[in-house]
């Protein structure tokens, strides 16, 4: 299976889980040349949320959500501002949500959502 297609396979799992969870998907996979890309973008009560997923076949290396180190925060809190002036939505309040699947995505896994998972002024 391709890098993409895998990373597909977790979004949508990614995208149950959070619809579950009274989550509103907005758009998935916006892409912002030379700042990366927001896998998910959603609504949930006033929030808007930036959604970042991870995939880890095992813990040996520690979970999805601790491999976003602050340069990797940076990429997204400067794609999320990127996404709310396209969008127009410098009023609405946001935050950073973490999905983190461990195991093998066509088998057995296990998914932590980890809400508002790092500070960010935006």
């Amino acid at each position: 299976m391709l890098k993409r297609e895998i990373g597909n396979k977790g979004e949508d799992i990614a995208v149950k889980i959070l619809k579950k969870k009274g989550y509103r998907i907005i758009e998935r996979n916006f892409n912002v040349p030379g700042m990366g890309e927001l896998d998910i973008v959603a609504k949930k009560k006033e929030y808007l949320v930036f959604v970042e997923v991870r995939l880890r076949k095992n813990t040996l290396h520690g979970s999805g959500a601790e491999t976003i180190d602050i340069f990797k925060q940076k990429k997204l809190i400067k794609a999320a501002l990127m996404y709310m002036k396209v969008n127009k939505l410098d009023y609405a309040p946001a935050r950073f949500d973490v999905v983190s699947i461990t195991g093998d995505i066509d088998g057995e896994y296990s998914v932590e959502l980890i809400e508002n998972a790092f500070e960010a002024n935006i």
